[in-house]
């Protein structure tokens, strides 16, 4: 038996226990260390002289860190190999944090937080073509909505654990919390046998531009949908901390409300696989960006923590809809022998319209009415919702049933019978 042939598959209904150990655990354990460092990189830049203009620059250098290795990540996972792509992003990241937690001058924490967000986008993409390349395609939305909502509970657990060191130690200690479950997930990827599976493909390297100019017309089209679901995501984090200071509450109120938000975006996230691998990506697309657009044209309208707390869990039932969309899309149309490079492209998309959503919101604040920006990123929702709608179904087979039919599939995906008939189980 060769050395391939002895590796553990991706089988059954879903995923094999090796794989989940191999690809779920170490993506909560980075996501964690994540989590709690997102919080303090300001509060650390301030101590160490930093005004709250810069701060708030330093802040966001971990989006845009991730945002310019967005490209660079895709070619590199196509080059050495998805796992490989992981274990060097997360050896990037232990030595990005280690450079946080000493630095004495807000230069270096500059620096350390910038190469964290490109290391994280080198782990995010290869992390999507290795459970895409696994997983059965009757399972590909569940497992990657579900490694998504891993990734959401790390983030969202992260905070705390790092309050927690801060609060005993000093700031520092949050970075160094995250060397720990970094290097963690290391000493799993290390320990966790490679896993093969249906889509894995060995094909030719290819640069990401000329992946990029091979499929231009799904990227432009599809792509240009995608754009419009980060934007929304983007400023679903900052519309409820916002509209809360500006109704006067309490930081602790808006805190609160922020993450039952979040609680309820955790929740949600199998269900949301479930629907799109038994309906079609259309069942969890359209619907989640109404629900979010909903959302963010009723805010304006809220006067009191009430109506502030009804809007946010209303926009994390939304996102956790939503959960391992981009994700799911992503895969079913990317070139099986080109699929890291394709994914650098897509996610360059789908962080562009993250980093923009805020701006938004923000230029309507700048210009004297928070409303107004607030406004602007319900009716992106809204054409979110149909350029998801008129653009899946030319891209995907796996759209809705019917598509899956039109494609010569049965409803659950499975190929029908040459005369079109369903052919027996």
């Amino acid at each position: 038996m060769s050395h391939d042939d002895a590796r553990p598959t991706a089988r059954g209904g879903f995923l094999s226990r090796t794989a989940v150990l191999g690809v779920y655990l170490p993506a909560l354990v980075f996501e964690l260390g994540i989590g709690a460092v997102v919080p303090v990189v300001a509060v650390r830049a301030v101590e160490l002289g930093a005004d709250l203009a810069t701060a708030g620059v330093l802040a966001a250098l971990l989006g845009v860190g991730q945002l310019l290795a967005d490209l660079p990540a895709g070619a590199l996972a196509a080059r050495i190999g998805d796992r490989a792509a992981m274990l060097v992003a997360s050896a990037v990241s232990v030595v990005a944090l280690v450079g946080c937690a000493l630095a004495d001058r807000v230069a270096l924490l500059a620096v350390g937080v910038l190469a964290l967000g490109a290391a994280n986008a080198v782990f995010l993409l290869a992390r999507q073509s290795y459970v895409t390349g696994i997983t059965p395609v009757l399972y590909r939305a569940r497992a990657l909505s579900t490694l998504g909502g891993v990734g959401r509970i790390g983030v969202f657990l992260g905070p705390f654990l790092g309050a927690a060191v801060v609060h005993l130690t000093a700031t520092p200690a949050a970075f160094w919390l995250a060397v720990a479950t970094t290097a963690l997930a290391v000493v799993v990827l290390v320990a966790v046998p490679d896993v093969e599976g249906p889509e894995r493909v060995r094909g030719a390297r290819a640069s990401v531009l000329a992946v990029a100019r091979d499929h231009r017309h799904v990227l432009v089209t599809l792509g240009g949908a995608v754009l419009l679901v980060g934007a929304v995501r983007g400023a679903r984090q900052q519309v409820v901390p916002l509209w809360g200071e500006h109704l006067g509450l309490a930081p602790a109120t808006t805190s609160l409300l922020f993450g039952v938000a979040g609680a309820l975006d955790v929740l949600l996230f199998y269900p949301a696989g479930r629907v799109m691998d038994r309906r079609g990506r259309l069942a969890v697309a359209v619907p989640s960006m109404l629900l979010m657009a909903a959302a963010m044209l009723v805010l304006p309208t809220t006067t009191t923590a009430a109506g502030l707390a009804a809007v946010a869990m209303l926009l994390g039932a939304g996102n956790g809809v939503s959960s391992g969309l981009l994700m799911t899309l992503g895969s079913d149309v990317a070139p099986p022998d080109r699929r890291s490079a394709f994914l650098g492209v897509w996610r360059l998309l789908q962080d562009s319209g993250v980093a923009a959503g805020p701006l938004v919101v923000s230029a309507g604040a700048a210009l004297g009415s928070l409303a107004a920006g607030v406004l602007a990123t319900g009716a992106i929702g809204v054409a979110a919702a149909g350029a998801l709608a008129r653009t899946v179904p030319r891209w995907s087979v796996h759209a809705s049933r019917r598509t899956r039919v039109a494609a010569g599939l049965r409803p659950d995906g499975r190929p029908a019978a040459p005369d079109g008939s369903a052919p027996g189980p």
